[in-house]
């Protein structure tokens, strides 16, 4: 049971402990039962939270006991940590929406038919939502030292600033109150969470200990960075979301096929479910043949399969390959996954045909010029649906078009571009 600590510290998945002694301690004596919250503050989990979600899966494969816990009542108030102003407020419904959502997506990860750690989810609300005024605040409040709670840095770091109001001040109140539920109700006695989140986890810790005089657990995982400086998870068209409808499986398997070789070692460690042997492998192909990229294939391919399923896999995969002109016919892939792939490269979009190639050359962005696009073509490095184009004067026809909608440009071996009609 003690090695899952082991495994988590070498893929750099702890960044602060209570006591990791006490937890090592606590974990051998047989399963323990441990949770991470999910608010929900939009319609979908981001690829930020894989990392807790993906922790509480690695738990339960080594014994123990995950709950998911969705936070129906704290996605009301809003957390105040990480932010410099206010969160705006959702809508009772809207939040109850996304709620459903995000257990969709937590409970894909997580086994609940397990014979002996069946995974539990919950929503906070359950307990929360009960609660009148008068009990929160003589239950619950009498516990806070509001010297305390000031100086937690999520706090402390608002009140610098812009401020923040007594609703998102309780926000920590009210997580640490479900810490307190879950001992009782589950025996639940470890957190996990970013560590963003040490306050409210520890707060929590500290409520445990008030109240029912027992010692529980608080793990927190290192928000992940970029090598190059620039925020993980962030794409040019927003946040990297778990939703395939708000990112495509095709661009978020490119998103990761395209990691940095100085991050990919990492993002395997913290992402995938690889072995050591099988990811210092993986580490020796970096250092030798960094241009062959297996490690971001595989990277990739791992995350694409657990997110979307083996088929989605399988269609990005022949549209990568396909976009390229390295197998498969661009022909034969689905209409969505096109669309998703052209989604992602430069683009442009012509209410009808009739418009020259290069001219789609250059409004597309693919190339910055159309003197650039005749070059282009008069050097044999330009391509409309893989086929070369060798006339500067072409006009591509409705045979051109890709699901009567569409055409794929590229330069070269690497650069793409797309087109849409109508």
């Amino acid at each position: 049971m003690t090695d899952i600590l082991d495994d988590l510290a070498w893929r750099g998945l702890i960044a602060q402990s209570t006591d990791l002694d006490a937890l090592r301690a606590s974990m051998a004596k047989g399963p323990i039962t441990v949770y991470a919250g999910f608010d929900p503050t939009a319609a979908s989990l981001h690829v930020g939270h894989f990392v807790p979600l993906l922790t509480l899966r690695r738990l339960q494969l080594a014994g123990h006991r995950p709950i998911g816990l969705v936070g129906g009542a704290t996605g009301l108030i809003g957390d105040p940590s990480g932010r410099n102003t206010e969160r705006s407020l959702n809508a009772a419904e809207v939040v109850d929406e996304w709620v459903e959502r995000l257990r969709g997506q937590v409970g894909r990860f997580l086994d609940f038919d397990a014979q002996s750690n069946a995974a539990l989810m919950v929503s906070n609300l359950d307990w929360t939502g009960q609660l009148s005024a008068i009990g929160f605040l003589r239950d619950i409040g009498k516990h806070f030292p509001v010297n305390r709670m000031l100086a937690r840095e999520s706090v402390s770091a608002r009140l610098q600033g812009e401020g923040l109001s007594y609703t998102e001040f309780s926000y920590q109140i009210l997580q640490a109150n479900d810490y307190l539920e879950l001992y009782r109700r589950h025996n639940c006695t470890l957190q996990i969470g970013g560590s963003d989140q040490w306050g409210n986890i520890t707060a929590g810790v500290d409520l445990v200990r008030r109240i029912e005089g027992a010692h529980v657990h608080a793990l927190t995982l290192p928000l992940i960075t970029k090598a190059d400086g620039t925020k993980f998870g962030k794409t040019a068209g927003g946040a990297l979301w778990l939703d395939p409808e708000m990112t495509s499986p095709y661009a978020f398997y490119q998103y990761f096929l395209n990691s940095d070789d100085r991050d990919v070692i990492h993002y395997l460690k913290v992402f995938t479910f690889k072995s050591r042997e099988e990811i210092e492998a993986l580490e020796k192909a970096v250092a030798e043949r960094p241009f062959a990229r297996e490690a971001q294939r595989t990277l990739a391919e791992d995350l694409t399969e657990l997110l979307h399923g083996k088929e989605e896999l399988d269609a990005v995969v022949a549209a990568s390959k396909a976009l390229f002109g390295q197998g498969g016919a661009l022909e034969d892939l689905p209409a969505s996954t096109l669309a998703a792939a052209l989604a992602e490269v430069p683009k442009a979009e012509i209410p009808a045909l009739g418009v020259p190639f290069v001219d789609l050359l250059a409004d597309s962005g693919l190339v910055e010029s159309k003197s650039a696009a005749r070059r282009a073509v008069k050097e044999g490095g330009a391509y409309l649906n893989n086929v070369k184009i060798t006339d500067e004067a072409y006009v591509p026809t409705a045979d051109d078009l890709l699901h009567e909608r569409f055409m794929v440009l590229r330069r070269g071996k690497k650069s793409i571009g797309g087109v849409e009609v109508g």
